[in-house]
């Protein structure tokens, strides 16, 4: 079986949402364009919109809530839902505020409040200080479930571009390689260390399932997934063969 992309995710703002998509560009200087276009700042953070840890910022790891709220890039807005709140249409040039407002008590009140909603530099506001293209496979997600003991949903991981047809575990071997999807050369770079981010489930918000303790006891590892690197600039659409 050829191996495909299956699915893409970007996620317009970091920690906030998760947005489906059908092709998205891939730029060796914006990585998946329009991936974590937007962060938002905590009051503990400096405040620029240069690149920071993902500390800094509002995210699921310190607000698995945040798990839950789904995104979609509609012009220049940002439609945003989640079980708990009415949809918003966020600009977010100016409407900071009136997400901070929004999410209320999903960011919890023990940790450093919302202070400014930044746009990021040209790669995105990854936990990478370089812009990074992540990827996973479908087949170690459902060895992944299997050991769960329940499904466990891909948007946990907040991966970019999703690969069906591969052995499980296989993108590992991903790394020795260049890869080509679509029009898009990619380079590889290192497996993705994981936090407690996936523990969340994003259709509930809560943390059911403690996903470093479950990679550690069966794989002995806290890996999942893969970072690229853009080498040559294309669309990547759902359905391209992986080469």
């Amino acid at each position: 079986m050829t191996a495909r992309l299956a699915h893409i995710w970007r996620h317009p703002i970091k920690g906030i949402g998760s947005e489906a998509c059908q092709s998205v560009e891939l730029s060796p200087e914006g990585a998946v364009e329009g991936d974590r276009a937007w962060a938002f700042l905590n009051d503990a953070a400096e405040d620029t919109d240069a690149w920071q840890p993902r500390r800094n910022f509002l995210q699921v790891a310190s607000g698995p809530r945040l798990a839950a709220v789904s995104a979609r890039t509609n012009g220049s807005l940002i439609d945003l839902s989640h079980p708990d709140r009415p949809p918003l249409a966020l600009d977010p040039v100016s409407g900071g505020p009136e997400l901070s407002a929004w999410l209320g008590d999903l960011w919890p009140d023990n940790r450093p409040g919302p202070a400014r909603l930044v746009r990021a530099p040209r790669q995105g506001m990854t936990d990478m200080d370089f812009p990074s293209v992540s990827i996973g496979n479908l087949a170690s997600l459902r060895e992944l479930s299997k050991a769960a003991g329940q499904e466990i949903d891909m948007r946990r991981f907040r991966i970019n571009l999703w690969l069906d047809g591969l052995d499980p575990w296989a993108e590992r071997d991903l790394l020795d390689g260049d890869i080509t999807l679509g029009s898009a050369r990619l380079i590889p770079v290192e497996p993705i260390g994981r936090c407690r981010a996936p523990d969340a489930n994003p259709a509930t918000g809560e943390r059911d399932v403690a996903m470093l303790k479950l990679l550690g006891d069966h794989w002995s590892t806290r890996d999942f997934g893969v970072y690229f690197k853009v080498a040559t600039p294309g669309t990547v659409s759902v359905g391209d063969p992986l080469s």
